[in-house]
């Protein structure tokens, strides 16, 4: 089984881009009902998606709704054969998740965490509920709320804050957010690779074009699949700690980190 790597938004008043986007080789599809459209579009978007959920599709489809407080929506989409999970913005407490799911009852469930207030619940929001299977963070709202500047390192702690706390409720590693130039695809990798180091595994994509890059820059490098590959067979020998050749000593957070990669690397090519 592939681990995603490659999330890629659509717009969901634009039914022709979203079909573009299932056959763009990104590994999920979001499609967004929010920031994407606007205000007067909305319950085009909804009809539209609907109609394209209502058969299966070849690959995950998200959803992201409007807010927690979107009943319409989550009704409308619940139980649809093309609905994988629904993304959940402008999530502050984890109070805001037990409704969403009793009217999404089985859909996986994403909060997107997009506030100062998000940020310091995070654990709450990521241990909500059953049906949460990961969060994320909102980095354009946040830095609004924030006051921070684009390009600036400050959203290093909010961002370390939500691997913590996905890790802490047992979910998998989060999905870095979004990176806006379309063009600079550079600077794209060097951002990539920096959110690595942070702990997220994959990316947001809102264009095709940064798909590659982002399989790219989490893909495991050669080294680290031989490195990890020692783990797994140190750890294969016995039980308990063991130590590596170099000195390095193995343990059972390590050989399931190596466990990772491996499974990383196996990924077949989009």
């Amino acid at each position: 089984m592939n681990i995603p790597l490659t999330y890629l938004y659509a717009p969901g008043d634009r039914p022709e881009v979203v079909l573009k986007a299932v056959r763009s080789g990104a590994d999920v599809v979001i499609v967004d009902l929010e920031d994407a459209v606007a205000p007067d579009r909305k319950k085009y978007a909804l009809a539209a998606t609907a109609e394209l959920l209502t058969d299966p599709q070849p690959l995950p489809v998200h959803v992201r709704i409007n807010s927690p407080r979107s009943p319409e929506e989550i009704e409308t989409l619940t139980g649809l054969p093309g609905l994988s999970a629904l993304r959940v913005p402008k999530v502050t407490h984890g109070t805001d998740i037990p409704p969403v799911a009793d009217l999404a009852p089985g859909v996986p469930l994403y909060p997107l965490l997009e506030s100062a207030l998000a940020i310091e619940h995070a654990y709450a929001i990521a241990s909500a509920h059953p049906a949460v299977r990961g969060i994320g963070i909102g980095e354009a709202d946040l830095r609004a709320d924030l006051g921070i500047r684009d390009g600036s390192a400050a959203l290093d702690w909010p961002r370390s804050r939500i691997v913590v706390a996905a890790r802490a409720a047992g979910l998998a590693p989060p999905v870095q957010s979004v990176f806006p130039d379309i063009r600079d695809l550079d600077a794209l990798y060097a951002s990539c690779t920096h959110g690595r180091t942070l702990g997220f595994v994959g990316r947001a994509a809102i264009h095709p074009r940064q798909l590659p890059v982002i399989e790219r820059a989490f893909r495991p490098t050669p080294e680290e699949i031989t490195a990890a590959a020692a783990v797994v067979k140190a750890a294969a020998t016995g039980e308990g700690a063991q130590a590596l050749p170099d000195g390095r000593f193995v343990d059972a957070a390590i050989v399931a980190a190596a466990e990772r990669t491996l499974l990383l690397a196996r990924r077949e090519a989009p």
